[in-house]
């Protein structure tokens, strides 16, 4: 076995599993896979100060965002105002306990736990082992169910359907709120993944010496897809980080395309169904995601409309021909390197843009804690919303199961050459 020093210098691409040989990375730079582009590894400056400042004023940000008032609204005399933990309670109240779920997990629970984390792993603070690696376990995969700032994107949009029928107005909380925001995804683009892990336990061993330019499929190791030490292919348990994998996630195809079929099905009532209902001067009237573009569109917030027919109608619709696209190139469909760069990229698009479809959500649960105004004007979420932020879950867990890898593994290794370094 090599070394555990050697073994830092080392490292398999989680994207294409291309043994790469990391250089010498100075501060602000990072290094990228010379096959996919994939960001291997960053070098911040500060690692340390840096997210840990972060993370406190996003806390900070956080907690007096909670505190006052967050948007108010008058239509005929009458005004409305909510703070932010009023939006659960809403929806608690008709009913709708799952988004009030949702709401509470990704919107708050998720990013704030995310940022307790990095303050206890970046710092070192003592704890005990089982509870560090947990933390450090679950922090990246956290990251992309955080929607602070989706859910920032909604209230805008609110605005923009609120002001057809009054004066819209923010409170104390709202710039807290958006410097939450900021600071929280500031604080994750700092922390890099390989420099935590080697904070929590130094790097395993390396089973043998390593080839440059060669996948590790063909040299019988294996990516740890949480820690990143390089594995033997049957060791399934990182010693590590205590992780059981694979080469190559199993059933990968089967689930992604499980996942996927249970997203198109529910995707088709959740666009017949309402998303919520409008009560004004005791009429009904019921809102579908489509009806909702059109009347945006009919009453000339163009932008908005496009904003919302993009994250609710494309993007959901695209997102599942793309994934059933990778499904169809993973199962040997594909030509060569050309398709699996495309399909790379592809993939990654899949990946970023997938959780803000969930802006109509939220914009729904936005509308209905503000307009509570009796018989003059109250909107209440209806079933479809709850229908497509199913489908939203389900698409993003098609997304992570499925292994991109796959899409690499027909093509043939070259000698390649060293992994790019840019600065920051």
């Amino acid at each position: 076995m090599c070394s555990s020093d050697h073994a830092h210098h080392w490292m398999l691409c989680p994207q294409c599993d291309l043994m790469t040989q990391l250089p010498e990375i100075k501060p602000g730079s990072k290094a990228s896979c010379p096959r996919c582009h994939t960001t291997l590894i960053a070098n911040w400056v500060e690692p340390r100060k840096r997210p840990t400042g972060y993370a406190i004023a996003a806390l900070f940000m956080l907690l007096l965002a909670n505190l006052f008032p967050f948007v108010n609204m008058q239509v005929a005399g009458l005004s409305s105002q909510i703070t932010l933990m009023q939006i659960p309670q809403v929806m608690v109240s008709e009913n709708y306990s799952s988004l009030a779920t949702l709401f509470m997990l990704f919107v708050q629970g998720v990013p704030a736990f995310c940022m307790v984390a990095i303050l206890l792993l970046v710092n070192k603070v003592r704890m005990a082992e089982p509870l560090r690696r947990w933390m450090a376990r679950i922090l990246f995969q956290l990251k992309s169910w955080s929607m602070a700032e989706i859910f920032l994107a909604g209230v805008l949009v609110s605005f923009v359907k609120l002001m057809a029928y009054g004066d819209i107005g923010i409170g104390s909380s709202f710039v807290p709120w958006c410097l939450f925001c900021v600071l929280q995804l500031r604080a994750f683009q700092c922390v890099d993944r390989r420099w935590l892990w080697q904070q929590v336990d130094p790097m395993p061993a390396l089973p043998h010496k390593p080839i440059a330019g060669i996948s590790g499929l063909r040299q019988g190791v294996r990516s740890c897809r949480c820690c990143t030490a390089i594995l033997p292919v049957d060791q399934l348990v990182c010693p590590r980080c205590g992780t059981t994998g694979h080469a190559r996630r199993r059933h990968s195809l089967q689930w992604t395309i499980a996942l996927l079929i249970t997203s198109i099905v529910l995707y088709v009532p959740a666009n017949l169904m309402p998303i919520m209902v409008t009560e004004a001067l005791g009429n009904k009237m019921d809102s579908t995601i489509m009806a909702g573009v059109i009347l945006l569109w009919s009453d000339g917030s163009y932008p908005v409309a496009l904003v919302i027919f993009i994250a609710s109608i494309m993007v959901p619709s695209l997102k599942m021909i793309a994934i059933g696209w990778l499904c169809w190139d993973a199962h040997g469909r594909g030509r060569g390197r050309h398709d699996s760069e495309k399909m790379h990229l592809i993939y990654e698009v899949v990946e970023f843009v997938g959780r803000w479809s969930m802006i109509d959500v939220f914009v729904i649960a936005v509308l209905s804690a503000l307009v509570r105004m009796g018989r003059l004007m109250s909107i209440y979420p209806a079933t479809g919303a709850l229908l497509f932020a199913v489908v939203v879950i389900l698409t993003m867990f098609a997304a992570i199961t499925f292994d991109p890898r796959l899409t690499w593994d027909r093509v043939r290794d070259k000698s390649l050459k060293e992994p790019s370094v840019d600065g920051k």
